[in-house]
């Protein structure tokens, strides 16, 4: 495992050299990247694919690179709280998004927001929390204004029609956002209803690997809904969302390949046929 680190490290370090001379010292954050980047932050580079879950047997890894990076990058050291959550240590995970937040990571904001709102590791606060997501959703960032929207309590806060309103700002270029706002059109949530505008949004956020919209994607094709019904299409959909996760998507694919249930007299399920 040492070894094989050392020569991932080897050509990381390599990349980075090649990009020339202003990327010479950017070998820890390439690797913090590759093992700590958050698929949803606004920040994450187009080139990184990112984990929605910090793998066990790379928290050591992410503790270790973020860390070298995180003096030079608000990036690296959200993604070094990222690691610390990773390992429970919540005291640690805090300080670091502390820092990424007052240097603008809106991805850190809306962390620090999950954290006061919930009182996990802090005392509870929900005046805190608002202001937290509050700020990352006049920045656009997607998590903060669906999270401002959750707390409710009124105001523009929780008024699902303002967070329509950031959210489509969001959307022109975040696939969470997309997939966000495609949700909030699908179950018209803040305004009508429009099942050809989410699935749209969907199809956008889709094209960038977005697992819940890979997912939505797939059961729209399956239903119909707001186009054209591919079962097909849908099927390939769902494998792309359960490849990178998505437990939805594997579920739908569980009821594709066994779509028939036997049930006994009182309407227990007994078994299922599959194909």
């Amino acid at each position: 495992m040492k070894r094989a680190l050392q020569g991932l490290l080897i050509v990381v370090v390599a990349v980075a050299l090649a990009q020339g001379p202003a990327h010479t010292q950017s070998a820890d954050l390439v690797l913090c990247d590759r093992v700590a980047a958050d698929p949803a932050d606004p920040d994450k580079p187009a080139d990184a694919k990112g984990v929605a879950d910090i793998a066990a047997s790379d928290i050591a890894t992410a503790i270790k690179f973020c860390k070298n990076a995180a003096n030079s990058s608000r990036r690296a050291m959200y993604q070094l709280g990222r690691a610390y959550a990773a390992n429970r240590q919540t005291a640690e995970a805090m300080a670091a998004w502390r820092k990424a937040a007052d240097k603008g990571s809106t991805s850190a904001m809306v962390e620090l927001g999950v954290l006061y709102g919930t009182g996990a590791g802090v005392a509870r606060d929900e005046a805190q929390a608002r202001k937290l997501f509050e700020r990352a959703a006049q920045a656009g960032n997607p998590r903060g204004i669906s999270n401002l929207a959750a707390l409710g309590g009124g105001g523009a806060s929780s008024d699902p029609a303002r967070a329509r309103e950031l959210l489509s700002k969001a959307a022109e270029t975040n696939a969470e956002a997309q997939y966000q706002l495609g949700m909030m059109l699908a179950d018209g949530n803040g305004g009508a209803r429009d099942d050809t505008a989410a699935r749209a949004l969907f199809e956008k956020a889709a094209a960038q690997n977005h697992p819940g919209a890979l997912e939505r994607m797939g059961a729209f094709a399956q239903e119909g809904r707001g186009g054209p019904k591919d079962s097909e299409a849908a099927k390939a959909y769902y494998q792309r969302a359960a490849a990178l996760g998505d437990e939805d998507a594997k579920k739908a694919l569980e009821r594709l390949r066994c779509p028939y249930t036997i049930k006994d007299k009182r309407g227990n399920v007994v078994t299922n046929l599959c194909f």
